[in-house]
């Protein structure tokens, strides 16, 4: 069955369709929001969340534009939602207070590759941190476009669909964040 045969089916009540559905979107919906937030627990919400809504709205969908699109822009909004929340709470995720200030646990996690020698692991644990400090400080918009075109692959179209707003509008805020990324890894490259 094809994907809009899939949707219909699920809007007419066949739970087994809408399973389908969720199957074939599942990981790229978790890995989307893995990556926006930064957060296995918060992503899983997002997750849990984004379904629900599709279930409970799928009856709306119209064909407008692909479920993909549909789909992505009701997890973004989440994410973005989720996000503004950090900063009105200050979260941290995985920063920790030492005696040496904030540290960031997972810049000690090891790598799991036996063949990485030392000082590939150091430079690269250093680059690592450099882009989550860059993703940090890009706004929540920028980051999400950042993200969905690095991350995800996606196209243009299909971020500023998801995220409501013009192909063009997209592109000026990817060419921000990769205008902000590329001078704070300058030294890396």
């Amino acid at each position: 069955m094809d994907e809009s045969a899939l949707i219909r089916a699920a809007q007419r009540g066949d739970d087994e369709a809408f399973e389908q559905l969720v199957r074939s979107y599942d990981q790229p919906v978790l890995r989307l929001a893995v990556n926006l937030l930064r957060s296995q627990e918060d992503a899983r919400d997002v997750y849990q969340e984004a379904f629900l809504r599709v279930y409970r709205n799928l009856h709306a969908f119209r064909f407008d534009c692909s479920f993909h699109t549909w789909l992505y822009r009701i997890v973004s909004n989440l994410c973005l939602d989720q996000i503004r929340k950090r900063k009105v709470r200050k979260e941290e995720q995985s920063a920790v207070a030492t005696r040496d200030g904030q540290v960031d646990r997972f810049q000690f996690l090891p790598e799991e590759r036996a063949s990485v020698d030392p000082q590939r692991q150091y430079f690269s644990s250093q680059l690592s941190s450099r882009i989550h400090d860059v993703l940090a400080s890009l706004t929540p918009r920028e980051r999400m476009v950042f993200e969905m075109r690095h991350y995800q692959g996606m196209r243009l179209r299909s971020i500023g669909d998801a995220l409501g707003t013009t192909e063009e509008a997209a592109k000026n805020c990817l060419f921000r964040a990769t205008q902000k990324m590329r001078a704070a890894l300058g030294d890396f490259v």
